[in-house]
């Protein structure tokens, strides 16, 4: 586990107002102290990770909140240790994005019984006890993989055969995993030709993505679709489609979800056919919310960020301007 602890002034800009995609400041009350927040990040295991992180950094720094962030690379138990360390610091706030769902309530309980709020941000956890946190911050994940799925019952609406599926998942027990994948097959069920063949963990990076489907090319001599659950293993998947002799986009049509300035750039040249967003820029709407809870405002149990979805011609409008 690495610690990148950033200890800001107390009188800054303020609080921001934003949905996902700004990070423009507000004004600060007048005598509110400094926030101490304690964030666990998952890792930086693709562009979207590093962009949310540093989507968290500024935007605490024009809040004027003082953010103790530690990078739990990948591993639940680096996590687990820093959130019990926020709480023997007796933060004022806790916010992580959970490695994965399971496993988190006996931790949770003990911040509870510190008094300090958690927030959970971008990943879910899977707790019967919902007190255990006060909001959750994030998308839709399940809503994600069923634009993927949608898009496929379209796409493939006139084709008459068996369409056969890859899906490159993300990492195992993650919540985005769990829910991309039920979301994706909740909307192909309304078509039985689009088939899901095989399916297997890529971990959310680009390395992932490129051996799993080099693993499914030597295995299955006829695919024709591939879903990633993020861009990166979509970018690794081009690799080993190509390396194969194959066209990505043309002979394989592929879709993933994180509409980074690398999938994007993909997705305009054509090697990628369809990309939905899964906005990372949650700073601003985490500090607004830390803000709130600190100060004993009433917030909403879950705030989903806006997202939208891709295809060639919006990915070439919107590139110019890609914040990540």
């Amino acid at each position: 586990m690495r610690r990148t602890p950033i200890i800001l002034a107390a009188v800054a800009a303020g609080l921001l107002t934003a949905c996902g995609g700004g990070e423009s400041a507000a004004p600060e009350k007048a005598g509110q102290a400094s926030i101490r927040l304690g964030f666990s990040q998952v890792g930086e295991e693709s562009a979207w990770r590093l962009a949310n992180t540093t989507s968290i950094e500024h935007a605490a720094t024009n809040a004027g909140v003082q953010l103790d962030l530690r990078v739990a690379d990948g591993k639940q138990e680096n996590q687990t240790a820093a959130i019990r360390q926020f709480i023997n610091d007796k933060v004022d706030v806790i916010a992580f994005s959970p490695v994965v769902e399971s496993g988190w309530d006996e931790l949770l309980q003990e911040a509870k019984d510190a008094g300090i709020p958690v927030i959970v941000t971008d990943r879910m956890v899977d707790t019967t006890d919902t007190s255990l946190f006060v909001t959750m911050l994030g998308s839709d994940f399940t809503a994600e993989g069923r634009k993927a799925g949608e898009w496929l019952v379209e796409h493939y609406r006139d084709y008459n055969g068996t369409v056969r599926i890859v899906e490159i998942e993300g990492t195992t027990g993650s919540a985005p995993a769990n829910q991309r994948r039920s979301g994706f097959a909740e909307a192909i069920e309304a078509d039985p030709d689009l088939q899901v063949i095989a399916s297997r963990d890529g971990n959310f990076t680009r390395e992932g993505g490129e051996q799993v489907m080099a693993g499914f090319l030597k295995e299955h001599p006829k695919i024709d679709v591939v879903f990633a659950h993020n861009d990166d293993e979509g970018l690794g998947a081009i690799e080993a489609i190509e390396a194969d002799g194959k066209r990505p986009g043309v002979d394989l049509k592929i879709i993933t979800v994180d509409a980074s300035r690398d999938g994007l750039t993909a997705l305009a040249e054509g090697r990628l056919n369809y990309v939905i967003e899964c906005n990372p820029l949650l700073g601003p709407q985490l500090m607004e919310l830390v803000g709130k809870v600190r100060t004993g405002q009433s917030i909403p149990r879950r705030v989903v960020v806006d997202e939208t979805a891709f295809d060639r011609e919006a990915a070439k409008a919107v590139l110019p301007n890609r914040q990540y």
